[in-house]
């Protein structure tokens, strides 16, 4: 029981760090879009444990600045390929829910999150 605690704790530390590439991708993280995401991860996501862990993760990336936006998004990417299993439809479409969110609560898309929401919605199909 403990590696699949621990292994969904991996799960959603790696939404931690997608969201926080969705983000920080246009090169600054807006206070909307911390709220937005803590909003969001505590009415949609299944337990408060899985939106602490989610915030946990952004948080501390956020804090740390030592990854980048496409960084974090890569990495994410490579967890997700050697995971597949995890990624069920309906996570796939939570994800891509809460990831437009966030990049619409501050500037209702630039280019880079449009680029970047892109990507995560072929990555996910």
């Amino acid at each position: 029981m403990k590696n699949n605690m621990n292994s969904t704790g991996v799960f959603y530390q790696n939404l931690g760090k997608l969201f926080y590439a969705v983000a920080a991708i246009d090169g600054t993280v807006e206070h909307i879009e911390i709220e937005t995401l803590k909003q969001i991860v505590t009415v949609e996501w299944r337990t408060e444990k899985e939106a602490l862990v989610i915030m946990d993760m952004f948080d501390w990336l956020h804090k740390d600045q030592e990854y980048d936006a496409n960084t974090c998004f890569k990495s994410f990417l490579n967890y997700m390929a050697s995971h597949k299993a995890l990624f069920t439809a309906s996570r796939k479409a939570l994800i891509l829910k809460t990831a437009r969110t966030i990049a619409h609560s501050f500037s209702k898309h630039n280019k880079s999150e449009l680029i970047l929401l892109a990507q995560l919605n072929l990555a996910l199909k």
